[in-house]
């Protein structure tokens, strides 16, 4: 795990070719109205245009995760306000 860190480190963006910097971020989401927000989850994140990379496999615990969210608040039909996971 710590050689592809090294290596996506050394990779420039593939948008818009800026530096890559490791970081702790939160992500939204929505999806017919119940909005969710995940917060730390690990990510590089290109320093110019904010494009953000994840390792591998990363995106799909992401979407995974929302999709948790999602369920939750359909069975506790809390459809109003914001569903809030923090990653530690």
């Amino acid at each position: 795990m710590k050689d592809m860190n090294k290596d996506l480190v050394k990779k420039s963006c593939t948008e818009c070719g800026g530096k890559l910097e490791y970081r702790l971020i939160s992500q939204g989401f929505e999806r017919g109205g119940i909005k969710v927000r995940l917060g730390g989850i690990k990510a590089y994140v290109c320093s110019t245009c904010k494009e953000i990379y994840f390792m591998p496999g990363g995106a799909d615990k992401v979407a995974k995760a929302a999709n948790a969210l999602f369920e939750l608040a359909k069975a506790e039909r809390q459809h109003k306000g914001q569903l809030i996971a923090q990653i530690s």
